[in-house]
């Protein structure tokens, strides 16, 4: 077996741990109809995804992170993003809501397994505004806490 092979091998055994791991966790029901927030008073892990994680994304991060119920995060599919996204960064998500469908599409092409069990849903926000950015931060405000069946 090539070295090559046998690194590909232990990501793919390790990525499927991951999601296991995920799976018992399952900290907002997510293998059934995703209820809501975390159990027992937990806070729910959020990561906002756009391309570059430059003005889309750390809005969402920034109009969420002071929620009492909410932990936010904020990562870029681009390989120039200022936070790329990484297996860490959605094995810590328990939701994970992305821009726009072609963020959705490169996650799951990059990171399936560790999606396979996890809340992914599309904001629909096209790249038509700046951070903070007064009309973001209400698409990212009422429409977030009812796909989080939270309060805002």
């Amino acid at each position: 077996m090539s070295r090559k092979a046998a690194r590909v091998g232990r990501f793919l055994h390790e990525a499927e741990a991951l999601a296991s791991a995920l799976r018992r966790r399952d900290p907002i029901g997510a293998m059934s109809n995703f209820p809501g927030p975390g159990r027992d008073g937990e806070r729910l892990n959020v990561l906002f995804v756009c391309s570059r994680n430059q003005w889309r994304s750390p809005t969402g991060e920034q109009v969420w992170r002071r929620h009492p119920r909410v932990n936010a995060r904020s990562a870029g599919t681009s390989s120039g993003a200022r936070h790329v996204v990484s297996a860490a960064d959605l094995a810590w998500a328990d939701v994970v809501l992305v821009m726009e469908h072609k963020h959705r599409s490169r996650l799951l092409a990059d990171h399936r397994p560790l999606l396979q069990h996890k809340p992914l849903h599309v904001l629909d926000i096209p790249d038509d505004y700046r951070y903070m950015d007064a009309e973001l931060v209400q698409l990212l405000g009422d429409p977030v806490a009812d796909l989080l069946g939270i309060e805002r």
